[in-house]
């Protein structure tokens, strides 16, 4: 009797065992939600596109999401994969460690860069590295960011050694509001994401091209503009490097798309988009 009461609670065990088994997704099946800044919305969308269609069985939910607030949802458990562009500072990776109990690994997968823009018949051609940091102590506010917690925001403050409380900006909120509106303020410089306007054939990111300039960034006696090798080698001052964090303890669908990110298929997608690859590079072979 004991024998058959031990082998019907084993059978349970198993088939409790199995169902849990088909709960977890793998990266070829399954349903997660990420978070990405709004900063970042155009690549992000570019690759779940790109890898649900590759993987047909996977749902991944993106949802857009100040870079602050997307770090403590992951922390809670809340999404599973978020894209970032900052350094966590130390009270941030500690947390990461107390409540992810994971190494802290930053998935690197793009350069993207932060721009100081203004309408195309603004006769401003270049903002200093010193202008910028004095428009942010000044009272007049004339740089424009796209909201609190925001990438861009942080990133800025981030560079200048500084909280960004205690930094003095005016807001609209959204990347393409602040692109969209600056012509209403002709005396403001809107600070946009680059990958707002990159995608080379994307309608918006054309549209707000050709109503924008794009200001050089002169560093030690030099101007620097995003295009071309500055990206690239990181020569232009506001070049920031995304990647995506995860709380996902497994390969499972989270970590299935921080690969497929990284790697070839992910890496033409953000090549598509604009931005610089992380992990290949353009490679020229000559034939003699």
């Amino acid at each position: 009797m004991k024998k058959i009461f031990f082998l019907i609670i084993a059978s349970f065990a198993m088939m409790y065992s199995c169902s849990k088994d088909k709960d977890i997704d793998n990266p070829n099946k399954g349903e997660i939600t990420i978070e990405a800044d709004e900063s970042f919305k155009s690549v992000s969308e570019a690759l779940v596109e790109r890898y649900t269609a590759l993987n047909p069985k996977t749902k991944i939910n993106l949802v857009i999401k100040k870079e602050d607030l997307g770090l403590l949802d992951l922390l809670d458990k809340k999404v599973r994969v978020i894209v970032m562009s900052r350094e966590l500072s130390k009270k941030e990776k500690e947390a990461f460690d107390k409540k992810i109990d994971l190494p802290w690994k930053p998935a690197r997968f793009a350069a993207d860069a932060v721009l100081f823009v203004v309408p195309k018949d603004s006769p401003l051609e270049s903002i200093s590295i010193d202008e910028i940091y004095n428009e942010l102590s000044s009272d007049k506010k004339r740089l424009i960011f796209d909201g609190t917690n925001s990438s861009n925001l942080n990133f800025i403050a981030q560079k200048f050694h500084k909280n960004p409380s205690d930094l003095k900006f005016s807001i609209i909120n959204g990347n393409e509001n602040v692109a969209e509106q600056l012509k209403n303020y002709p005396d403001k410089i809107g600070v946009i994401s680059y990958n707002t306007i990159s995608r080379p054939f994307g309608k918006e990111a054309e549209k707000l091209r050709n109503e924008l300039k794009v200001l050089k960034v002169i560093k030690d006696n030099k101007a620097y503009d995003v295009y071309g090798d500055n990206l690239k080698d990181m020569t232009y001052p506001f070049t920031r490097v995304l990647y995506l964090l995860t709380n996902e303890a497994y390969y499972g669908l989270g970590n299935g798309f921080i690969r497929f990110s990284c790697q070839q298929l992910g890496q033409i997608v953000v090549e598509k988009e604009g931005l610089q690859p992380y992990n290949i590079f353009k490679r020229e072979v000559q034939m003699r």
